[in-house]
């Protein structure tokens, strides 16, 4: 016979991460912070038709701040959680690259900047999921800056000597 008592006693230990309502406003804020500003950056990238658009920069940066906030939240020292930090960016680097095609018969390297934009995303998440959103949405005004504001200059950079 089951024990209802002892199930959601487990449960409760289970669950027992996020002890109370202002924690879970934390989380909360901090992961859609996070999701919000990488689709910022996707959204940029959708549009002008890159492999890499709104879902992956939200993925990303999803995911970089739940890299973070779980050691954080759970009590792991700043020093300690470099460690985590150092993962992410290495593993940020290789998804970058897969954005990345060479094109060689054109010699044309392409998705240089969906890669950086990738990068960025990392760390706009990471940002947001140790609690500095002001941050987090500072950079991402710098990204989008550079990813509109710069794409335009460059239309007026004569490449041709």
């Amino acid at each position: 016979m089951l024990n209802m008592s002892s199930i959601w006693s487990a449960l409760a230990r289970e669950f027992s991460d996020v002890p109370n309502l202002s924690e879970l406003t934390i989380i909360c804020v901090r992961l859609g912070i996070a999701a919000l500003l990488g689709a910022l950056i996707g959204y940029d990238r959708e549009r002008r038709g890159k492999e890499a658009g709104l879902r992956t920069h939200m993925m990303v940066s999803l995911g970089a701040a739940l890299f973070i906030l779980v050691p954080l939240r759970a009590g792991m020292e700043i020093a300690d959680a470099s460690r985590v930090l150092q993962g992410i960016i290495t593993g940020i680097g290789f998804l970058g690259a897969g954005a990345i095609i060479k094109q060689s018969e054109h010699a044309v390297i392409k998705g240089l900047t969906t890669a950086s934009s990738i990068w960025v995303a990392a760390a706009i998440g990471i940002a947001a999921g140790m609690g500095s959103e002001t941050t987090a949405i500072l950079g991402t005004v710098a990204a989008l800056f550079i990813l509109v504001s710069v794409r335009r200059m460059e239309r007026h950079i004569d490449t041709e000597e």
